[in-house]
This record gives structure tokens, C-alpha cells and sequence, in this order.
């Protein structure tokens, strides 16, 4: 796939935010094995203009709400070309007709934003950062909300590929980290040797290697519904905390 913008900016850290590290206690258990994804309810993953702009940003939430919905609702929710472009212009200053307003977002202002203020209808309870390379943190995440949303800085090496691997001469050269840019996917299930992430409107896989790699900063998101309503918060997430930390902002 070569018509595809990308679109991330460069990651972005603040003390302040959340870890998920604090909210998983002894009594979690262990995610299933080998395998646990949710995409299958999923019948098409619209592009989300990732084409033609470089909002990847929204666009990766776009995606993440159509799975909750999937799993969590009557009905799924697919978030419009015009909602995901309303909030790649809040967070980005983006101006349709002027493509040198077409200048990427960081994460954390997408967040923030969903947070406060909704995309496509949607505002999220919380996000909690990832601790960098935890894999374990990736799997527990992943069953628990349903997706996982990251940023990677793309090699050259995968322009076109249908699967993300190191290239075989590693992490230099057109496999240089950022040398094609900053991405941001939803991971949608993980697997014994790998992941399936949400991106320019398909399912694609990348190898836990390259996770490792490539990507820069991780973060759960928690959506209400997806809560209440899937199962999927087995008592040892501690909710309650988190709460109460919400309400200290």
C-alpha cells in the first residue's frame, strides 16, 4: 500500500500522566493464550482520509471506537469521515484546502482531547501510559480494552508490506526507526508471534520484534461502555483507583 499518508509527531511525555502499571493488581488474571483479539465483529475498517491527510492520529481512534461498539453495543458505531476530520483539526490546526496546515499530532493531545471533549460523540474515561517494552503490559491491555493505541516510527523498509518484520540487515539503512515517519495503529489482537494493528482501512500484522523496535510510546484506553458492558475488567484492574485519580485533575 503506497498511497497512504502517515502522520505522527514527536512523542510527547508529561509526568502527570497515568500509568497502568499503578492499576493492575495481584488479582489479575493471566490474558489468554496464545491468542486474544477483537476485530472479528468488525465487517470493514473505513480509511478515515489517512489517504489523502495525515491523521492518523484520529484515525486510529476512529477505529478503536468501532471495535468497543462492536463488542459493547447493540449496534457498531462507525465514526464519519467529517467527525474524525473536526477532531484532527482541533488537535492539529489543520486547515482543509491548505496543505501546509497538514502537519501530523501527538498522542497525547489526541488523548487529552477525546478525553475532554469527544471524538465522533465519544469521550473516553481515561488513557494510562505503557511502560516502554513491556510486553507483558501490551498483552494485558490489549484483552482487557479491547485495543491498544501506539506510536511507531516507520522504516522505509515497510513501505508497501503486508507484514511489519526487522528487515534483515536490522534497525539501520531503510530500516532505520522514522526513517518513513511517525505512525499511530490500534493494536486489535495479539498473538504467540505477533500483532494485528488497525491501519489505512485494514488489518495488518507486524512481529513483536518490531513492536519492540519501532514503536516509541503506548497507551490503554479506557471507554465506559466498553466497561460496563463487555466483561472485560475482571476485578483485578483496580477501577476504583483510577477513579479517584481522575478526580484529582
Amino acid at each position: 500500500m503506497t498511497n497512504v499518508k502517515l502522520g505522527k509527531k514527536k512523542a510527547v511525555y508529561d509526568k502527570r500522566t497515568f500509568r497502568l502499571a499503578k492499576y493492575l493488581t495481584s488479582a489479575l488474571p493471566a490474558p489468554p493464550y496464545p491468542n486474544c483479539g477483537y476485530s472479528d465483529k468488525v465487517t470493514w475498517w473505513p480509511m478515515m482520509m489517512n489517504d489523502t491527510i495525515g491523521d492518523c492520529t484520529c484515525a486510529a481512534a476512529g477505529h478503536m471506537i468501532q471495535q468497543w461498539s462492536a463488542y459493547a453495543q447493540p449496534s457498531p458505531s462507525v465514526p464519519t469521515d467529517a467527525e474524525i476530520l473536526q477532531a484532527y483539526e482541533a488537535v492539529s490546526g489543520y486547515v482543509p484546502g491548505n496543505p501546509n496546515t497538514d502537519q501530523g499530532a501527538d498522542l497525547l493531545t489526541v488523548l487529552q482531547y477525546w478525553r475532554k471533549t469527544g471524538i465522533a460523540g465519544n469521550k473516553i474515561l481515561a488513557y494510562m501510559a505503557l511502560e516502554p517494552n513491556n510486553l507483558q503490559e501490551v498483552r494485558d491491555a490489549q484483552w482487557l480494552f479491547g485495543n491498544v493505541y501506539i506510536g511507531i516510527q516507520l522504516p522505509l523498509s515497510v513501505q508497501g508490506a503486508s507484514m511489519w518484520s526487522v528487515p534483515q540487515q536490522g534497525p539501520t539503512g531503510s530500516g532505520e526507526p522514522g526513517s518513513w515517519g511517525g505512525h499511530c495503529v490500534a493494536i486489535s489482537g495479539v498473538g504467540l508471534r505477533g500483532l494485528s494493528c488497525i491501519t489505512w482501512g485494514s488489518k495488518l500484522n507486524m512481529s513483536w520484534n518490531f513492536l519492540t523496535t519501532y514503536s516509541d510510546e503506548m497507551y490503554a484506553v479506557l471507554d465506559q461502555t466498553w466497561i460496563e458492558r463487555s466483561g472485560k475488567a475482571p476485578s483485578g484492574f483496580d477501577l476504583a483507583t483510577l477513579k479517584a485519580d481522575l478526580a484529582l485533575l
